[in-house]
């Protein structure tokens, strides 16, 4: 029994990753009403910020989102899968 649940939980975790995975196509669109405008084109670095955010891991774009980093403050505007999206679509842009 205690296998029969431990291969359940298993063959669970990856539907449970797909499902909380981020859409980075929908991502563009948060991206580009959000974040461009100090970020600048494909995360290379705005008026804003100079540093380029491309390629950052989702993990870190989501907390400098709801928390806040250096300049930037928290962005409530920006949360569920809209965050989820946003943090995708920043991961997947070339450094």
């Amino acid at each position: 029994m205690k296998r029969f649940a431990v291969a359940l939980i298993l063959l669970a975790l990856p539907v449970t990753a797909a499902f909380a995975a981020g859409d980075a196509k929908a991502g563009e669109a948060v991206y580009n009403s959000k974040c461009k405008g100090c970020h600048g084109v494909a995360g290379a670095g705005g008026a804003m910020d100079k540093s380029s955010i491309a390629g950052t891991s989702e993990a870190e774009t989501k907390a400098a989102i709801e928390k806040g980093k250096g300049k930037m403050k928290p962005m409530a505007s920006v949360s569920g899968a809209a965050l989820d999206n946003v943090a995708a679509y920043i991961a997947s842009l070339k450094k």
